[in-house]
Parts: structure tokens; sequence; C-alpha cells
């Protein structure tokens, strides 16, 4: 008799365990599904907003001009050196001079140089 209470005892609280456990884990799980959630849409919710950005693109293109009298590097500096690409009309110049092979900026009326450009038209 004594014997059959204990093994009533144990298995009435092995199932009191056996319950716990089974609601821990199914809590355990739900938070685990909400904090996922949660993460996801803070995640995707800033990616959307960083796409949804109205930006103002510029494209660089390229322009081959021929040199006439008078000319120098300095005009086109003047002409289509972008402040917002280009930190001085030296750097403008740089790029000129490299992007031509050139030994400097001396030109020659005639000659044929690539000038680049900076245009928010899609071309």
């Amino acid at each position: 008799m004594m014997n059959n209470q204990i093994s009533e005892r144990r298995i009435r609280n092995n199932r009191i365990k056996r319950r716990r456990e089974m609601r821990r884990n199914i809590i355990m799980s739900l938070l685990t599904i909400i904090l996922i959630a949660g993460i996801s849409t803070v995640f995707f919710s800033v990616k959307a907003k960083a796409q949804s950005a109205p930006e103002d693109i510029s494209y660089k293109y390229y322009k081959s001009i021929t040199i006439e009298a008078g000319n120098t590097i300095w005009d086109f500096a003047n002409q289509y050196a972008d402040k917002e690409f280009y930190d001085s009309f030296d750097s403008y110049i740089e790029e000129v001079i490299q992007i031509n092979h050139l030994q400097d900026e001396n030109i020659i009326a005639g000659q044929n140089i690539i000038i680049p450009y900076y245009s928010r038209e899609f071309v």
C-alpha cells in the first residue's frame, strides 16, 4: 500500500514536472517568435525607408572637345567642374590632365581632349 502511494506520488510529480517543462518550452518558443518578428520588422522597415528616400542622382559623362585658339583648361573647369563633386578647380584640372595623358595644363588649338562633367539627366 505504501509503495502504491509512493508510486502514485512519483507519477503525479513527474506529470507536474512535464507540464511545467511543456509550459516553459511553449513560452520560450513564443518569446523567440515574437523577438524574431520584432527584429525583422525593425530591420525591414529601416531598409524600406532608406530605399524610399528621394535621391538626386548625378551621372558622370565625358565629352570630346576640339580646342580653339584662346581656350584653356581653366575655361573648361569654370564651365564643367561641379563643386558638389570636385574640391577645387585644381582637382578638376588634375583629372582632365590624367584622362588625356597631358604633361601639364597647356593645350594647343586643334587638339582634342576629353572633358568630364556631371548631369542629373540620364542619357
